[in-house]
């Protein structure tokens, strides 16, 4: 029997984000976000990698954990339009907000109040649209 998504199952399980310059995005979302990130080359695609952290071993479509990775390829671009990644800022979103201009970014959109929250859009050092979001 196939199991069909419930309200408890996340419906996004990866993203992607397109870089042109693997480290220098990695830099920009170390930076901003305060994590560590691990990049990893797919000669067999032709792909590069760089994971936000996840928990190692676990599947991230059954664990509810999403997850994803700045990907440089030849086929990923780019973009500030169509689809929107809201990355987690949490506990103090204006902590991370703070850093994006001095990491290369651009606010596009600051600190916002939303009904869940407070979100902020900007663009990174590759030209991607991205949000944070954080509940305080």
């Amino acid at each position: 029997m196939i199991k069909k998504l419930s309200a408890e199952t996340n419906v996004i399980t990866w993203f992607e984000i397109p870089v042109l310059d693997t480290a220098r995005a990695k830099k920009f979302y170390e930076t901003i976000l305060d994590i560590e990130m691990r990049t990893q080359a797919f000669p067999e695609t032709g792909e590069e990698l760089t994971f936000f952290p996840a928990i190692p071993g676990v599947i991230q479509a059954s664990s509810g954990r999403v997850s994803g990775a700045l990907v440089k390829s030849a086929r990923h671009k780019p973009s500030a339009e169509g689809t929107t990644v809201y990355l987690n800022a949490y506990p103090v979103i204006q902590t991370v907000i703070d850093k994006i201009e001095a990491a290369g970014g651009k606010v596009i959109l600051p600190r916002t109040e939303i009904p869940a929250g407070y979100i902020s859009v900007f663009i990174d050092t590759e030209g991607n649209k991205v949000a944070v979001h954080a509940g305080e």
